[in-house]
């Protein structure tokens, strides 16, 4: 029987840096689960995300668009309601797509009131969920605070479970998936570093990641015959850092790589840079000591979830689903962990914006690929332009931004492909925007990237940062006021601006109906420029010549 992708499985991890990988290279943390689909399929070694924060990130892989095409500029701004998702395009060619994990997707409610669409009406239902036919959605973010909670949605049914299971608490996310106890009782809660190498006090069964599997899997089982995309999408290793045992005590403090930063980076440092390294997340992770455990703990999460996509493909092999779906893995964006003075992920270096994507295809056309590793420049956008491809028809380069990767799975000559890649972050809402005195239309940057140079460009009128990608790879020297690299500089900016110029807004009109109406008109009885009717084809004008018709009489 010949093979093919009937389905497609796409797996998102929140947080997981591309190089906290066996098969990236990281020394001792062992993935052999993510290392055997990368064996099975194709690791591309250049993934960068559209944003360094979730919610914009996740808008651009659902949309195929970059962040200034569909306007969610950051978390908890809504996806404006006439953003087609990869949801649309999938439908539109006969495969369903459902979610089953988190989005971090915001609804333009005031949009949908607008048009007058219910939001528990079908469509309602999907302009609410990012294009996703929900089978389980789950944010993971339960806080809760003196203001309320952070999201009152978030963990539901996670929450719903735990109960069930007798986890006894208001908040079971948090008293027990995301928190130790102590020996009198008292909790211990992951929200606070000294916790992290703390076991969790929760059944591993029970938590989170392999919770979200069992329901990847239940949809699988239920999802009958008819073509599906399912969007498995994990909350971890994003923080809470704290795991169960056994993977909270599974690594130490001495498999802790050094950090990827250097004194002479303090020294006169941009503006930008030195807020960042100097929040509460920066100087909490300068510390070697803050490293020490919340790193291993970060690792047993990324070990947890290695085991988990074990269990998930076992299962797919067993019921033979593995023969007809595509498989995707990949991260929303990465986690600095202290490289260059940094925590969380809220800057263009790698180990923010660079991001694991390994795809698995079982056709028979990807068996000459299977192993490959391609390192060509791709970004998360080129997931929505793929999935529609391996559905069929053409792809809508007029709606999506991204192009197919198809090819490079079944090692199709791709012709001229692209030469940089581009992240934006808005951080109009942070305390940064604040310190640095910044109006909203200010705080915004802007990252172009090719294989030798990595820029980033402040609305704000600051200098640019330059990076040199092939002498400085850990991108540790900043080189943005040096006169010496003005023309490298200007060369970036040149790929900046001619990307900045592309006209995205017009979604409505492929670039065939474009040519169409070039000429459309003359042939529809529009008669421009003429003075003779012999100029002009006699065919367009058949219609005004001829004996007139008959007038009234008085």
């Amino acid at each position: 029987m010949t093979r093919r992708a009937k389905n497609i499985l796409f797996i998102m991890y929140d947080q997981l840096r591309w190089d906290y990988l066996g098969c990236a290279g990281h020394p001792y943390l062992k993935t052999p689960n993510m290392d055997r689909l990368a064996m099975r399929g194709v690791r591309f070694s250049r993934a960068y995300v559209q944003s360094p924060i979730c919610g914009s990130s996740r808008m651009s892989t659902y949309t195929g668009r970059y962040v200034r095409s569909h306007g969610s500029t950051g978390n908890n701004v809504p996806l404006k309601v006439g953003e087609m998702t990869m949801g649309d395009h999938l439908r539109a060619r006969g495969m369903s797509c459902h979610l089953v994990g988190k989005t971090h997707m915001v609804a333009d409610a005031d949009g949908m009131a607008r048009l007058g669409l219910a939001p528990d009406s079908v469509i309602g239902a999907r302009l609410s969920e990012c294009g996703f036919d929900v089978f389980e959605r789950d944010d993971g973010l339960a806080g809760r605070g003196p203001d309320g909670s952070y999201d009152e949605n978030s963990a539901r049914a996670y929450n719903d479970y735990l109960r069930a299971k007798g986890y006894e608490s208001e908040n079971p996310w948090h008293d027990f998936a995301n928190a130790a106890v102590d020996a009198t009782g008292d909790i211990l809660s992951g929200w606070f570093y000294k916790n992290a190498r703390k076991a969790a006090n929760i059944a591993e069964d029970d938590s989170e990641t392999p919770y979200m599997t069992r329901r990847g899997i239940a949809f699988m089982t239920e999802a009958g015959d008819a073509p599906w995309c399912c969007h498995l999408s994990y909350i971890k290793p994003h923080w809470p850092y704290i795991v169960p045992a056994p993977y909270n005590d599974m690594y130490g403090p001495n498999q802790v790589q050094a950090p990827e930063r250097s004194d002479d980076e303090r020294v006169n440092a941009h503006p930008v840079l030195d807020a960042l390294m100097n929040n509460p997340l920066g100087r909490a992770f300068s510390r070697d000591d803050v490293r020490a455990e919340v790193i291993p703990a970060y690792m047993g999460l990324v070990r947890q979830c290695d085991d988990q996509l074990g269990v998930l493909l076992d299962w797919m092999e067993k019921s033979g689903r593995i023969k007809d779906t595509m498989i995707i893995l990949t991260s929303d964006h990465g986690d600095y962990l202290g490289d260059h003075w940094m925590g969380d992920k809220m800057f263009f270096h790698d180990a923010s914006v660079k991001v694991p994507l390994i795809i698995f295809d079982p056709s028979a056309a990807a068996e000459s690929t299977r192993g490959a590793v391609v390192d060509e420049l791709v970004e998360s956008l080129d997931l929505a332009a793929t999935f529609t491809d391996v559905v069929g028809g053409d792809v809508p380069d007029h709606i999506l931004e991204g192009r197919s990767l198809l090819p490079f799975l079944h090692g199709k000559a791709v012709g001229t492909w692209r030469d940089c890649v581009i992240s934006e972050f808005d951080f109009s809402t942070s305390s940064m925007a604040e310190k640095l005195g910044l109006g909203v239309r200010e705080a915004v940057m802007f990252m172009v990237a090719d294989k030798e140079w990595k820029l980033i460009h402040f609305e704000a009128g600051l200098r640019p940062i330059l990076f040199d990608l092939g002498a400085d790879p850990g991108e540790l020297v900043d080189l943005g006021g040096s006169a010496a690299h003005a023309e490298v500089i200007a060369r970036m900016y040149d790929k900046l601006f001619s990307w900045a110029r592309r006209s995205r807004q017009n979604t409505t009109v492929t670039a065939a109906q474009l040519l169409e109406m070039r000429t459309s008109a003359d042939r529809r009885g529009i008669v421009m420029g003429i003075f003779d009717e012999s100029e002009i084809d006699a065919e367009l004008t058949a219609a005004y010549r001829g004996k007139a018709g008959r007038r009234p009489t008085a």
